[in-house]
């Protein structure tokens, strides 16, 4: 109570004492269009001063207007951004008091689709996310960017990875809430919970992640938000808007659709958006059945809101359902997952600055079986409970054209319960009782931050930042399919959960985050960013309490990491902290819109880094975990979590070129990523798990009109710096290419159509992934990584009106 109590006061005092300084306010206003004079709905209108940083956003309506009320004065630099169109900036722009400023914006036919930005050193980083209807994947919307790559057992979601750290390591956002996988092979991470479809952007920040973007995590953070609301101007009653998109893939035939509408008086909002998707297995290059690769799923969203003067309030409620779901490189399968959530946000703009304050509930039941393609026939059942509750209050303070300061206070509770229904009413390794694998498991996360930014000099900002993390976790006790200590297969529940049980399962953690960016701008064509950061991660609640140690069958079944071994906790775990080390150099065009070069290269050290170590054969010959008889049978062994030192270092690279001027052909451009990272236990000498190698993109990109297309051609080098203590597999090199191609109809002013088609692996190259883990299902031996996906056809289309 004392901790809670102090952090409101760090946070109210504040704002109640610049609340006194209100600044005085102007108004903006505008209309966006297109190069023919058509006005531009939904656009996304950003304004931010360019003294303080201070950023506000919002949509243009039905008319293409836009307007922002109370706004400090200053000097702001207005953008503006839509869907098929280049974004569109205009600097210097002043405010002055109690006065109307406008400013019209007019966008060009875009030459390329930014998806989003990852900045390794930044201030802040933030893209709009264009259609895509070939997927129903969002993380596949990071696919091609430097620093990032993906990895995945299920067709619904993939997990990113950011230099080289993944899964828990990075902290995904979805509209400001931390949804912790419900699963103990990790079926549904934060991305599944929502559709493309209702995404508006995406915010990627790698490396030195300032302490304002997150916590509890050593990798970076993504953060990703739903389409904002937009309001009817002052009497024009009401305003509808509402689109149909459809796309189909050949390989694995894959149907998807989703719809949306929407209403808007002044003040108030209302709208839906749903989607569907359905696949079955894919085929490799080779023609042959990729199974347990087949998916299905649905997703509901509902958003209200309203809004007065600069105040809006949203209420976001969502319901997503996966009736099965084929995961290629794991053991089980998922057999149903349904998840509900809720959640609140206020955004407000102030004189003295702006304050951001959410509350969300998120509550998931999940089930996991083994399905057609495995073992047919076979039976074991596993489930479990999850709850995600949190929220975040986030003040921006204007002290002075040149400062600003951020205070936060966020709090996140995760509940979780994971039980296997017993399988035989009898006396028998799977029953008669229920087995727990984690029985009212508990983590509290308490963050409180503050971070000043500061302009001075030419060209000079400084962002300094400092948080403080308490992580309070515990469980209650478990048990095994039985509890005898004679029968066969039980004895070993028995000396598991007793051992387990006789612990203190409380555990807190006292965390501290800590970061120094530097940026210099010494002209208009160049910027150079310099940053450290700490980060600190403490461990989930499958890391610590995982219990099972000498059930071969059952450690088996506990593992997110694809490789076909089994996992075991570690309750003696420490929290993992990160030192980094990065800098950017980026030379662009003055206006940021045709060329750009930008090279990061960064250094990571990782003490008490979560790894693995091979569980140890005890004094009577016996494994302690089940290790040598598991690894003798089945090739693969019994793994527990433990805490090394360890370091990854890499460089990303990327870069955009025009190719002449234009031409009666059209634009023509190219563009390019490059990634690198290296991984080492630094303990063990062995490498790091799921490092990805060597990997670059190249892209032609033409624009004639409302035409564009890309031609992509992507290579991977040989994995060879695989982890031995997990016996990764070795992975050759490969390289792709690939198809797009789309063109956008402006039927009225209100109504547009836009077709999508693609061929993706255009020659059909059987390849196998690098991050894809172990194919045990192909010949139920795991002896080879799973393949990737064959030539496929793709084609979409998308009315709004």
């Amino acid at each position: 109570m004392e901790r809670f109590i102090v952090s409101i006061l760090f946070l109210c005092i504040p704002m109640m004492l610049f609340a006194q300084i209100l600044s005085e306010t102007g108004r903006v206003m505008g209309v966006l269009k297109d190069q023919s004079g058509a006005v531009v709905q939904g656009g996304k209108i950003e304004i931010k001063n360019l003294d303080s940083g201070l950023t506000i956003s919002t949509v243009t309506d039905q008319q293409g207007q836009y307007a922002f009320d109370s706004v400090p004065v200053g000097r702001y630099q207005v953008s503006a951004a839509s869907t098929g169109f280049e974004t569109s900036v205009r600097s210097d722009i002043t405010i002055t008091a109690g006065q109307e400023t406008t400013v019209d914006v007019s966008l060009n036919i875009s030459k390329t689709e930014t998806l989003v930005e990852v900045t390794a050193t930044a201030i802040s980083s933030e893209a709009v996310v264009p259609e895509r209807t070939r997927t129903s994947d969002v993380a596949s919307l990071l696919d091609g960017v430097a620093g990032v790559s993906l990895y995945g057992g299920g067709g619904v979601s993939s997990l990113p990875v950011i230099h080289g750290m993944a899964d828990d390591r990075v902290n995904v956002l979805v509209n400001g809430m931390s949804i912790q996988p419900a699963c103990v092979n990790h079926m549904n991470p934060p991305l599944s919970y929502v559709d493309p479809a209702n995404v508006d952007s995406v915010s990627v920040m790698a490396g030195i992640t300032p302490v304002s973007n997150g916590g509890d995590s050593i990798g970076g953070t993504v953060t990703l938000e739903s389409v904002s609301p937009e309001f009817a101007k002052p009497g024009q009653g009401v305003l509808t808007h509402g689109s149909i998109s459809a796309f189909h893939r050949s390989n694995g035939i894959v149907n998807g659709g989703n719809a949306s509408v929407s209403a808007a008086t002044e003040n108030f909002s209302v709208a839906y958006t749903g989607s569907y998707v359905n696949a079955n297995n894919y085929k490799n290059g080779g023609d042959v059945i990729v199974k347990s690769t087949f998916y299905e799923a649905t997703n509901h969203a509902v958003q209200l809101a309203a809004r007065r003067g600069s105040s809006l309030i949203t209420i976001d409620l969502g319901f997503r359902y996966i009736p099965q779901q084929g995961f290629v490189n794991a053991r089980m399968d998922a057999t149903s997952n349904n998840a509900k959530f809720a959640n609140l946000r206020y955004d407000g703009a102030f004189g003295w600055g702006r304050l951001d304050a959410r509350a969300y509930y998120e509550h998931t039941r999940h089930g996991m079986n083994i399905l057609r393609d495995k073992i047919p026939g076979m039976n074991m059942p596993m489930n479990t409970r999850g709850t995600n509750s949190g929220y975040s209050v986030k003040a921006e303070i204007l002290l002075s054209p040149h400062d600003t300061l951020r205070v936060g206070n966020e709090f996140r509770r995760f509940l979780l319960d994971d039980w296997w229904p017993p399988v035989r009413a009898t006396v028998s390794s799977m029953g008669p009782d229920t087995l727990w694998n984690v029985r009212g498991g508990k983590r509290d996360w308490f963050g409180t931050y503050a971070e000043w930014e500061t302009k001075r000099g030419k060209g000079w900002t400084a962002l300094l930042g400092v948080r403080s993390d308490v992580v309070r976790m515990s469980t209650g006790n478990v048990a095994g399919y039985n509890m005898s200590t004679t029968t066969t297969g039980s004895a070993a529940y028995y000396a598991d959960a007793m051992e387990f049980n006789s612990r203190d399962h409380k555990r807190l953690d006292s965390n501290f985050d800590l970061n120094a960016l530097v940026r210099y701008e010494p002209d208009s064509t160049s910027s150079y960013d310099f940053g450290y950061a700490r980060k600190t991660r403490s461990p989930n609640l499958y890391e610590r309490y995982l219990w099972v140690k000498r059930s071969s069958m059952s450690v088996q079944m506990n593992g997110w990491f694809s490789d076909g071994n089994g996992y075991t906790g570690n309750l003696d775990l420490r929290p993992e902290v990160a030192n980094t080390l990065s800098a950017t150099a980026g030379w662009h065009d003055a206006a940021r819109k045709n060329w750009e070069l930008k090279i990061t290269p960064y250094y990571t050290r990782v003490q008490d880094y979560i790894d693995v170590d091979r569980c140890p054969v005890i004094a009577d010959g016996s494994s302690g975990c089940t290790a040598a008889r598991f690894a003798a049978t089945t090739g693969f062994v019994t793994l527990q979590f433990a805490n090394h030192d360890a370091r990854l270092y890499g460089v990303d690279g990327s870069g955009r070129l025009p190719l002449g001027g234009a031409t009666k052909l059209g634009d023509f451009a190219l563009s390019g990523v490059l990634g690198y990272v290296r991984g080492e236990n630094l303990d063990t000498g062995d490498n790091l798990y799921h490092i990805m190698p060597l990997n670059a993109k190249l892209t032609l990109e033409h624009q004639r009109g409302n035409w564009s297309s890309a031609f992509d051609f992507e290579a991977v080098d040989a994995n060879e710096n695989v982890q031995a203590v997990r016996n990764e597999l070795r992975t050759a090199g490969y390289a792709l290419l690939n198809l797009q191609t789309s063109y956008q109809w402006h039927l009225t002013d209100r109504a547009s159509l836009r077709l999508d088609a693609g061929i993706d692996n255009l020659g059909n190259r059987n390849y196998v992934l690098p991050l894809g883990g172990r194919y045990w299902v192909g010949d139920k031996t795991g002896s080879s990584s799973v393949p990737g996906m064959g030539r496929s056809f793709y084609g979409g289309l998308t009315f709004k009106f």
